[in-house]
């Protein structure tokens, strides 16, 4: 029995334009939750965002996790924690750009801006999320070309070829 709420959960490099499709798609209906809003130095990164993402559930808001979680090791957590709530747990997939990645993190100042060697070390990591994964769902983001966003539902399973 899910509750209506949700767990979006961003996966994709740095500077592939997440934050920015929460500000223009997510902000005002979903809670935010992201390593990046932290202090510099704060420890247990992790455990923090944790604790905010099940508060959030608890209260019956949906949140939106907004980080590079390349993989399940980053990923599989936060599934757990939704379902455990009743609630979805849904992919927002930003396919590697790494021109791009690179090109607009350049642009960025001061600690926004990551090394180079940080986004490909990303790279290294990404994986593809899927339901097979414990999603329940998985969205592809991509830029519009027109300074928005494409957003395409992935099939809940592939088709089965018979014959």
């Amino acid at each position: 029995m899910t509750t209506g709420t949700d767990v979006a959960v961003f996966v994709g490099l740095q500077a592939s334009g997440k934050s920015t499709f929460f500000d223009r798609r997510l902000s005002g209906r979903y809670a935010l939750v992201s390593k990046d809003l932290f202090p510099r130095g704060a420890r247990n990164k992790q455990r923090r965002q944790m604790r905010l993402v099940d508060e959030h559930l608890a209260a019956g808001r949906p949140v939106a996790v907004d980080n590079t979680n390349p993989s399940p090791r980053e990923w599989t957590p936060l599934v757990e924690l939704a379902h455990a709530h009743g609630a979805t747990a849904t992919a927002y997939w930003f396919p590697p750009d790494v021109t791009g990645s690179l090109r607009r993190n350049a642009a960025r100042e001061g600690r926004a801006r990551v090394p180079d060697a940080g986004v490909l070390a990303t790279l290294g990591q990404l994986r593809k999320p899927s339901t097979e994964a414990g999603f329940d769902a998985v969205h592809e983001v991509r830029f519009d070309g027109r300074g928005g966003f494409e957003v395409r539902a992935e099939p809940l399973h592939a088709p089965r070829i018979t014959g």
